[in-house]
């Protein structure tokens, strides 16, 4: 059996979805970053919600949400996002390697923390399962904005969800906030909106499902997403993070930006949402 490398490389980096050029990569990203404009936060920052479609398309958007964490520090960044397609064996995973590999660098893996988590799912009798070289681009691609965004070096606690499952995100939202209390940590969800509607339904259903994240209403969003009146790939990882978040004291959340595809492509009868919302405490 061949040994698993040290450092995941990436899947999708030069391929569409971000620039493999490290120059070109920093480049971007640091202009998706200084357009946004600046948040108004009454409180610090303890989660972020932002999209992860190719950078072109919904790099904008993430900029208004990594933007609030630009020159920050953290230790510990939890990323939750949803598993598209693969490895449909367990409700939760994570990877079995030691870093992610970006074009600007290896983030190293935080197994401790992951240890700690795989701990407090037991409660639920979840497993969180190791695996290697997965494609998932929706974790991946929230990485260059926190290498760009946050200043020093910081660890990674990768989650991708395969269940939507209401009962797995919450128990993974309680799972969090039993682990990271006492660790300088920072939570992203990664999701994208609605997905291949006119521009009028888009905004129609993008804005249902904002206004759930806006209330800090986990239920909320997984109610919007099973009615059909709003819509987010993503749901579980939101879901999760607004449930770790209220327990570790968030206040209020932001809902900082929206967009569509459309607003890229030109092309405004099928389009993907894109939202970027803040939680602080």
């Amino acid at each position: 059996m061949s040994k698993i490398a040290d450092v995941r490389p990436s899947p999708i980096a030069g391929r569409g979805w971000y620039e493999g050029d490290p120059r070109k990569l920093a480049r971007q990203v640091d202009d998706y970053l200084s357009q946004a404009d600046e948040p108004e936060l009454d409180g610090e920052v303890l989660a972020l919600i932002a999209p992860h479609a190719g950078h072109i398309y919904s790099g904008a958007t993430a900029g208004y949400a990594f933007r609030c964490v630009k020159g920050c520090h953290f230790d510990l960044v939890a990323v939750i996002s949803p598993l598209h397609r693969g490895f449909p064996t367990s409700a939760l995973l994570t990877t079995a390697h030691q870093a992610y590999q970006t074009p600007l660098g290896a983030i190293p893996v935080d197994h401790q923390a992951l240890f700690a988590l795989a701990k407090a799912l037991e409660a639920s009798q979840l497993k969180l399962a190791a695996v290697a070289y997965d494609e998932e681009h929706s974790l991946e691609i929230e990485l260059p904005f926190l290498q760009r965004a946050l200043t020093g070096e910081f660890r990674l606690l990768p989650v991708m969800i395969a269940s939507q499952e209401p009962a797995v995100a919450y128990s993974l939202g309680d799972a969090l906030a039993e682990v990271l209390p006492g660790r300088n940590a920072l939570m992203v969800a990664s999701t994208d909106l609605s997905h291949y509607r006119t521009e009028s339904e888009a905004d129609k259903l993008d804005a249902e499902m904002l206004s759930h994240i806006g209330r800090f209403s986990p239920q909320g969003v997984f109610q919007a997403e099973l009615s059909g009146a709003g819509a987010a790939c993503g749901v579980a990882a939101v879901a999760a993070v607004l449930t770790a978040a209220k327990a570790l004291g968030g206040r209020r959340v932001h809902v900082l930006h929206h967009s569509t595809s459309g607003d890229v492509t030109g092309d405004h009868d099928q389009v993907v949402g894109y939202g970027a919302a803040a939680v602080v405490k």
